[in-house]
């Protein structure tokens, strides 16, 4: 049974009590219209706990949904890592080209995000300093190496980009 098909059910039965009570009271009006208020409030209460239980409901299936796809993404982030080592040996080419291509596609639109560039503005929120150097070329900490890059998923830093920091001498 769906949860529609419930909730129906639930009033169709309130709507009979109702109707019970109006033709047992129909010989006291001023009784009647009191419980004719009150089955109204109960069944305004019921509807109000039926759309909070679909809301929750909704939620909480998006929720799942999301910690389902972060946890499978985490796994193919040693993959991802081993096709931008590929990638920068010069090693990625022909078939494993297409379907390294193809993969990092993929975890693109499931919502995969790569960051940690040369050059960016070192974050400590978003990067993760291994290594500490001294430049005139900057002004600000700025990453100048990246050792290996970060992703995020849904707005949260799943791994911070390993980066060489540099500051201004």
């Amino acid at each position: 049974m769906t949860e529609s098909n419930t909730s129906d059910e639930g009033v169709e039965q309130l709507l009979d009590t109702l109707e019970a009570e109006i033709a047992a009271d129909a010989a006291t009006p001023a009784d009647a219209d009191a419980r004719v208020a009150e089955l109204v409030a109960d069944l305004q209460r019921l509807q109000a706990e039926y759309a909070n239980y679909r809301k929750r409901v909704d939620r909480d299936r998006d929720s799942f949904k999301e910690a389902g796809t972060a946890a499978a993404l985490a796994e193919l982030l040693p993959v991802l890592d081993d096709i931008e080592r590929a990638r920068n040996h010069d090693d990625l080419n022909g078939t494993f080209k297409v379907v390294a291509e193809s993969l990092e596609s993929a975890a693109r639109k499931l919502g995969l995000e790569a960051f940690g560039d040369a050059g960016d503005a070192f974050d400590p929120t978003t990067h993760e300093a291994i290594a500490h150097e001294t430049r005139d070329d900057v002004s600000a900490p700025t990453c100048v190496t990246v050792h290996q890059r970060g992703f995020r998923y849904a707005g949260r830093v799943m791994r911070p980009a390993l980066v060489t920091v540099a500051d201004a001498q």
